[in-house]
This record gives structure tokens, sequence and C-alpha cells, in this order.
């Protein structure tokens, strides 16, 4: 069982302990996602395969909560940051600029070079190097930037 997965379970047995019913429920997302996704492809999610699907949730209740601002659903709005922060909890460190701009150009020197065809092998490499770290479309949209 990876360490990220035995955390999320520790935490929710801790929030079942203690009755805490917010955080339990938030942290019962978080294991019936991993349990869809290992029943599903019959696979065990490692701490890399969490991060995406922790990802993913994050990307979703950002999304949900764009769109019950828009339709004045405050109880919706706060119900969906608590998840937010609580998913927040098991990401990794964010990357600072700096961090973002040297991986960057490694991708762009390793795949040979700022060249626009080159989008895709660039991606690649960035892809597993920034999972929950950075949000894919503006790494997508800064290469993007180089290129050019």
């Amino acid at each position: 069982m990876s360490s990220l997965k035995q955390q999320i379970d520790a935490e929710l047995k801790e929030a079942m302990k203690t009755g805490k019913t917010r955080e339990r429920d938030a942290l019962r997302l978080i294991t019936s996602a991993i349990k869809q996704i290992e029943v599903d492809e019959r696979i065990v999610v490692d701490d890399a395969r969490l991060l995406a699907i922790l990802d993913k949730m994050l990307k979703q209740r950002r999304e949900s909560i764009a769109q019950y601002q828009s339709a004045n659903r405050q109880d919706l709005v706060e119900k969906e940051q608590f998840e937010v922060a609580v998913i927040q909890k098991f990401m990794p460190a964010p990357l600072s600029d700096a961090e973002l701009d040297v991986i960057i150009a490694e991708a762009i020197h390793q795949s040979g070079g700022p060249l626009k065809q080159n989008m895709g092998k660039i991606m690649a490499t960035i892809k597993p190097l920034i999972q929950g770290r950075a949000d894919a479309a503006r790494v997508s949209a800064q290469v993007k930037e180089r290129l050019n």
C-alpha cells in the first residue's frame, strides 16, 4: 500500500474517532475514488497514480465552485471549498515559477530543441514531473510561448 494511501486511511480513521463528519465525508470521497480506479483497472494505486486522482478531484471541485458561484449557491460553494482544502492536504507543494522554468528548459533540451513539432515530446517529459504540483494547462501555455 502506498504511503499516501496509508496517510489518507489514517486521517479517515482519526476523523471517524473524533466525530469530524465533514472531514470524514471528504476523505471517504477520496477513498471511494481510489477504490473505483482499483476495481475498474484491476490495479493497486501507487502514489503517482493517487496524485493524478487527487489532481482530477481538485479540478472537478474547482469547476463546481465556479458553477455554484454563478448560481448563487453559497452553501454548495463552501462544501466544495472544504473538500478542496482536505484534498490539498495530500498534494505536494506547488512548484515555484523558477522551478517550473528549469523543468521546461530541461524538457526542451532533452526533446531536441525549441521546435513546435517537439511539443508532444516536451509535454510527455514534463507531465510526470509536475503531476499535482502545477496546472498542466498553464505549463502547456508556457511551453508554447517558449516555442514561438
